[in-house]
């Protein structure tokens, strides 16, 4: 696609062309910070592979992508299957000769009452916000060598401060800003990159799952929270973009806040 100014979707402003020549892989890109990272990555030239277990919400917002000009394909999948994970990747740079960025920004979320957790739900929070991105990373590091690419997590508030009622939650947050950090240590000589992004309040439909529980403290909950205001999607995709940009080339093992200030202190 030849070099033209174009629109950000969130700010009206003109932003540039920084993924010409980059593909790009984002899961969750059906719908939320997903599909706006989507959209704001592809905007900017970047070839796009939707991943997502929503399938008619990944083409869709595949098809988005095409009709607006740009390079997309999208795919069913689930982040927790090891091997979908693997062919996903060799697929990508099947059809488009290598990978440059991997955005990992399926997850899930919810908030119980810790007597009430169920194992079932904790273990799966595990297995999609912290095991899925490993699962990913795993396979598609030999094409980031190659390319000296980069992994962006999108990770949350959770992952850098307690939150009540979200026990399952910030374990598995904790625990993908940690893997973020131990691999920016191992592969930081080696050109590729990784950071994680931890949003505080987003506006998207995830934002259901974190209604307090019944008999919940408000003024814990309120703890999680500067303001009342929420930012939206595109707000979150506009740092994911820089962070994973050639802009952001000496960010690697950072983890940063986008949060109206609630991490601050």
């Amino acid at each position: 696609m030849p070099t033209r100014n174009i629109t950000d979707p969130f700010t009206n402003d003109t932003i540039g062309r920084r993924y010409v020549d980059k593909v790009v892989l984002v899961t969750g890109a059906a719908s939320g910070i997903g599909k706006a990272t989507a959209l704001r990555i592809a905007a900017e030239g970047a070839t796009v592979w939707c991943a997502d277990v929503n399938t008619d919400g990944v083409v869709a917002t595949a098809a988005e992508i095409v009709g607006a000009g740009g390079t997309a394909r999208a795919s069913t999948l689930d982040v927790t299957d090891h091997a979908a994970c693997a062919a996903l990747v060799a697929e990508v740079v099947d059809a488009f000769g290598g990978l440059d960025v991997v955005c990992n920004i399926a997850g899930i979320g919810g908030s119980a009452l810790t007597p009430d957790e169920s194992p079932a739900r904790f273990h799966a929070m595990f297995a999609v916000n912290a095991a899925g991105p490993f699962n990913l990373i795993q396979a598609a590091l030999p094409h980031l060598l190659e390319r000296q690419g980069n992994v962006l997590n999108l990770a949350s508030t959770a992952g850098i401060i307690g939150q009540a009622y979200c026990a399952a939650y910030c374990a598995s947050k904790h625990a993908l800003v940690g893997l973020t950090k131990a691999l920016a240590i191992e592969y930081g000589r080696t050109g590729v990159r990784f950071n994680a992004v931890c949003p505080g309040g987003v506006n998207t439909g995830l934002i259901g799952s974190f209604i307090p529980p019944e008999g919940a403290s408000m003024s814990l909950v309120a703890r999680s929270f500067l303001t009342r205001d929420m930012q939206e999607p595109e707000s979150v995709a506009a740092l994911v973009a820089h962070v994973a940009s050639d802009e952001g080339y000496y960010m690697n093992g950072a983890v940063l806040a986008v949060d109206g200030g609630t991490t601050t202190g």
